[in-house]
């Protein structure tokens, strides 16, 4: 039964039950007694929320992660963004090969699927590397948070919080424990630390960097005329999406959100609020107390997202890239769209376009959506819709205003969301082929 099963949904399809069944999972954890610090446990529809925005490395809450949940709980959230984060079928198969078991044709097609990659030889090799490089950096993110938190909350506690809120950047989660001091206030705490802004940003960096470019990375260290186009795309867009945003953050919100800190704790407020919505969802600053200009930035950060093959979501940077040099060669004349000294293939064109389409879609008609079930600021729902289909996290706080209707729409987003908008598109679909007949084509007026 089983392999029949497998033989009629197609890898995106297995992607797809494959993350539902581990929010599912989660939600049950998350629904036992023991997870909760209230008696009686937590409801479905929080449990279900919540293992959703974990699962998808997202960060929406609608209960604080200190103040609701018990260690169990925590950790069982804990657990839900590393499988989340690196994908459940890169897990699956480093299991799989420290157990010495031969990986077939079709797992390899799926894990190709899952990571994002172009080839599938070397697809194994790449999860070895996922998962060696994940420990690593987690770990290095991981210490150096700790330094910080040991003399705060003790030796144990301390490691402990350093380890979570390492692994919950690197997977651009943005999930934190600082409800301890204060319900929903994220890093608000350290809006002026080096150390922790720093390390912080380092690890959403990396995580949101792409499995695949840290394959192009390791391979060819600093011989940059060997990196694939892929790469080369990438890190043009993570240099003007750290500094520009920096600068725009600093001009815009100077005499606002970071009025209140000195000089340099300004320019690590600037960086972070450019760096987090690319999508981590951590916070230092006050996002309800920004202006209109700066919750704009935010949600557009927030659209663009991180790279493809990554813990980040958004339509990724290299989608936004390619419809703006379709739009330059357009307007210059030019056959086709040259970067770099390449070509671009049509249907990236194409697929960029549906995957901006769909995103756009769905995060306005659940925008209606809200606005029209719990009339809520429009401005604010906007950056919570954006928010969990681009599965970043950061909130003006409407969240827990939301009602059951809201919020099934929201968990809808932020899975759409993980999984991809056109992957959730096509995993209603069977393949098909081609019809030989073609209907007749007739031209009409555009723009």
């Amino acid at each position: 039964m089983s392999a029949n099963i497998r033989n009629r949904l197609t890898r995106t399809q297995w992607i797809a039950v494959g993350f539902f069944i581990i929010i599912l999972l989660g939600t049950l954890l998350l629904m036992l007694p023991v997870s909760s610090r209230e008696s009686g446990g937590t409801d479905f529809l929080s449990a279900f929320f919540t293992a959703t925005s974990a699962t998808c490395v997202t960060g929406l809450a609608v209960v604080d992660t200190y103040q609701h949940w018990t260690l169990f709980g925590q950790l069982v959230i804990l657990l839900m963004i590393q499988v989340g984060g690196l994908g459940f079928v890169t897990i699956g198969i480093t299991i799989l090969l420290m157990m010495g078991k031969r990986i077939g044709l079709a797992d390899r097609g799926l894990l190709r699927d899952s990571v994002n990659t172009l080839e599938l030889g070397g697809v194994v090799r790449l999860a070895k590397l996922i998962v060696r490089g994940t420990l690593l950096i987690e770990g290095a993110g991981a210490v150096l948070l700790s330094l910080r938190f040991i003399p705060e909350f003790g030796f144990s506690e301390g490691i402990y919080y350093g380890v979570f809120h390492s692994v919950s950047a690197f997977c651009n989660a943005g999930f934190d424990l600082m409800g301890r001091f204060e319900a929903y206030s994220s890093l608000v705490r350290y809006a002026d630390d080096w150390l922790v802004n720093l390390t912080c940003v380092s690890l959403i960096l990396i995580g949101g960097l792409g499995f695949v470019v840290w394959r192009d990375l390791y391979q060819h260290r600093l011989q940059v005329r060997k990196y694939t186009l892929h790469t080369k795309m990438v890190l043009t867009a993570l240099v003007f999406l750290i500094a520009v945003p920096t600068a725009l953050f600093w001009l815009l919100e100077r005499d606002g959100v970071l009025a209140g800190l000195t000089g340099s704790g300004q320019f690590l407020g600037a960086l972070f609020a450019a760096v987090t919505p690319r999508t981590a969802g951590f916070n230092t600053t006050d996002v309800a107390g920004m202006g209109d200009a700066g919750k704009l930035l935010t949600l557009v950060l927030m659209l663009i997202g991180g790279n493809p093959g990554s813990t980040a979501g958004g339509v990724k940077t290299t989608t936004v890239m390619v419809l703006l040099f379709y739009i330059v060669s357009m307007i210059q004349h030019r056959d086709g769209v040259n970067v770099y000294g390449r070509r671009l293939e049509d249907g990236m064109i194409e697929k960029a376009a549906i995957v901006f389409t769909l995103t756009m879609t769905m995060a306005v008609t659940a925008s209606f959506l809200i606005c029209a079930i719990d009339h809520l600021p429009l401005t604010d729902v906007l950056l919570e819709t954006f928010s969990a289909v681009d599965t970043v996290g950061m909130t003006t706080g409407i969240t827990r205003q939301t009602g059951p209707c809201s919020r099934i729409i929201l968990i809808l987003l932020m899975y759409c969301g993980r999984i991809g908008s056109l992957s959730f598109a096509l995993a209603f679909t069977d393949k098909k082929q081609k019809s030989s007949l073609r209907q007749p084509m007739e031209r009409i007026n555009i723009g």
